[in-house]
């Protein structure tokens, strides 16, 4: 455990000698029975009385589920909260594209679900590799974020009566997932932003748009605040807390091309990496299985079709290779339903991972549909004979018509075509049970951290893991880490500002001054090509280490010859994206390492050396069940990798099986 007050140096020689021991990091699980190791947390933890709450000044980055949420329920609890975001207003966080719905364990269709099976159910689909501990919590927890959101008049779907809806997403035999139509995150997310503005309103939020988070500023080894350029006016700005709360997201656009907007990126927690923040997991990216097929290099993003749509739709692919009909005109008894016929038991809702290798699988074999070949159906025939269209409308109507719009294909009469696509990445920053990195009073919140889906996350467990943190989790072991420890008032004339603030100007100065030829865009494109070629759906050792040499080789001749117009002292769009593009280098070549390191293969990790006679992935228990904590050397130095053993209490490893 990394202590506070410990000069840099010897905290860096502390960790060198500890990491001899393969186990370094000190992840704070409370001692007890699963099922009581958060109440035992709650009933225990040091607290910060009123008063003192409101000498407390706390950084919170990102207002999305998990950071909106954080931001109004410290300022609820009477913190001075600074909330910061790129976009012009909260509720343009990428939380509101978030499309399928929320689990809970509230069995409101009386089908055996509980706490302990959505518990089981997140592990096993993380291909045991997540932290027990704040999985169960995660589980716990799940019940009272229905029951806040409900309060805050989140228009959940309802049956007939009145009641509260649910459906079944992937990995679950249950239907436990709560929805509002195709459109959860962003109900979900103006719940919270009317929370947040709320408190805005009451002047205990101090809100910041339009702020890019550039560098972590630390005063004596703690996070004490943060570095911004003003997006509009190109200012470098300095805040300083008493704690700083990173909830940015997670990294899929290091690909290019990804479900996300094209705004998200990794910057403030490469940023915080770059710092002294342990990075775990990176390679543990999440493939979407039903998303709109690539259809040619002028694209800047992929459409993703919500997870939802299996509930309904059967995945078929025509029996014989090179088969060009329509799909009206081929027979029943000629359609291969692949995911039903090698998953019986889950059929179409096997996990993401399962069902985009099968989908890629497919398409490799040359019976892939479309004019690329690369393209499954997803029918929606049988249910709406079965079901009738008016209600599969009601279920999936505004998604149909988004299919339509960017298509001209009618899903009601035709099948969709998808693919699989990148959209999640369940690595992230190193926290511990309380959300702390390895930087104390850096906190690390929602898809930034790495700390509940293991390998591989189900789907509508994010809308979950993020309002977790923020409305549950954080209140609590925020303050225990603010009543632990005494904590000098610091401002922003402290000279670990002013370092900062000049290695940003230097950063910027040095992109603006390579005056190249090749644009930004250029760059990312070569990047995610790489990664989605060798890190993406299958992976093996020569293509890691031939990406490991690319994005090196890529990487140097960006600083020679990329194209940066304009100055730094106002809007620029292509200073923005070139910084991000210069982490997301560094990040790509982290997350290929990673990979080769872990030889097994484990989620959404699938080296193809490592796999079943079936195909399907085969762990390597004995060696790697644990998280890999990657430790920032320095630019163009190979970095350090810690391990936190991963042990289980609740559940007993076994070889994953929807069949």
């Amino acid at each position: 455990m990394i202590e506070i007050g410990r000069a840099p140096e010897a905290r860096r020689e502390q960790t060198m000698i500890q990491a001899t021991e393969r186990s370094i990091l000190n992840s704070k699980i409370p001692a007890g029975p699963m099922a009581e190791k958060w109440s035992s947390f709650k009933a225990n933890c040091k607290l910060v009385s009123p008063a003192n709450k409101r000498k407390h000044t706390i950084i919170v980055v990102g207002t999305g589920l998990a950071g909106g949420a954080a931001a109004a329920s410290l300022a609820e609890l009477g913190y001075n909260v600074l909330n910061f975001c790129i976009q012009d207003s909260p509720r343009r966080a990428h939380s509101v594209a978030a499309q399928g719905g929320i689990n809970a364990a509230k069995n409101y269709q009386n089908d055996g679900d509980s706490v302990h099976r959505l518990f089981y159910d997140t592990i096993k689909g993380g291909d045991f590799r997540a932290r027990e501990a704040n999985v169960h919590r995660l589980a716990e927890l799940s019940v009272n974020i229905i029951d806040q959101c409900v309060a805050q008049g989140v228009p959940f779907a309802r049956e007939y009566g009145g009641t509260l809806a649910n459906r079944s997403f992937g990995g679950a035999q249950v239907s436990r997932t709560f929805y509002a139509r195709g459109q959860t995150g962003q109900q979900l997310l103006l719940g919270a932003y009317g929370q947040l503005m709320r408190q805005v309103d009451a002047g205990r939020v101090k809100l910041f748009p339009r702020r890019e988070m550039l560098d972590l500023v630390q005063v004596d080894g703690v996070a004490r605040g943060i570095i911004c350029r003003n997006l509009v006016s190109g200012e470098i700005e300095s805040y300083a807390a008493d704690a700083v709360l990173v909830a940015t997201g997670g990294y899929s656009t290091v690909f290019f091309l990804s479900t996300c907007a094209v705004n998200c990126n990794a910057t403030a927690i490469w940023r915080c990496h770059k710092r002294g923040a342990y990075f775990a997991n990176p390679c543990y990216t999440q493939i979407h299985p039903t998303c709109l097929p690539l259809l040619g290099e002028s694209q800047s993003k992929l459409t993703l079709m919500s997870e939802s749509l299996r509930n309904d739709g059967r995945v078929w692919v025509p029996k014989t290779k090179g088969d060009k009909r329509p799909p009206h005109e081929i027979p029943e008894v000629e359609r291969d339903y692949f995911l039903e016929r090698r998953y019986p038991a889950f059929g179409n809702l096997v996990p993401r991972d399962i069902a985009s290798r099968a989908a890629k699988a497919i398409c490799d074999e040359g019976r892939g549909v479309g004019a690329t070949g690369y393209s499954v159906y997803l029918d929606f025939g049988d249910a709406i004979k079965r079901l009738g269209q008016a209600t599969i409308k009601e279920r999936y109507g505004n998604l149909f018509a988004m299919y339509e719009e960017i298509t001209a294909d009618d899903p009601y009469h035709t099948p969709m075509r998808i693919y699989p696509a990148p959209h999640y990445t369940m690595g992230g920053l190193w926290v511990d049970y309380n959300l702390m990195s390895t930087i104390p009073g850096l906190h690390v919140l929602g898809e930034a951290n790495f700390s509940d889906h293991g390998a591989n996350r189900l789907g509508a467990s994010a809308l979950m893991q993020g309002l977790s943190d923020g409305y549950f989790v954080i209140p609590y072991t925020l303050g225990d880490y603010l009543a632990s420890n005494k904590l000098p008032k610091v401002g922003t004339d402290h000279d670990a500002f002013k370092q900062a603030v000049a290695g940003v100007k230097d950063q910027t100065a040095r992109l603006l001054a390579v005056k190249g030829t090749k644009t930004v865009r250029d760059y990312h494109w070569e990047l995610g090509r790489i990664l989605w070629d060798q890190v993406g759906m299958g992976r093996n050792a020569k293509g890691l280490t031939q990406a490991i040499s690319d994005i090196r080789a890529l990487r140097e001749d960006y600083w020679k010859n990329v194209k940066v117009g304009g100055t730094g002292d106002d809007l620029n769009k292509s200073l923005e994206f070139a910084g991000r593009v210069a982490d997301f280098m560094e990040l790509g070549e982290l997350m290929a390492r990673d990979a080769l390191e872990r030889n097994e293969s484990c989620g959404g990790h699938f080296r193809e050396e490592y796999q079943t006679e079936e195909g399907e992935a085969l762990r390597n228990d004995k060696d790697f069940c644990h998280v890999a904590a990657w430790e920032y050397q320095g630019e163009g130095a190979v970095p350090v990798r810690h391990q936190e053993a991963l042990s289980f209490e609740a559940v007993h490893l076994a070889q994953r099986s929807y069949k």
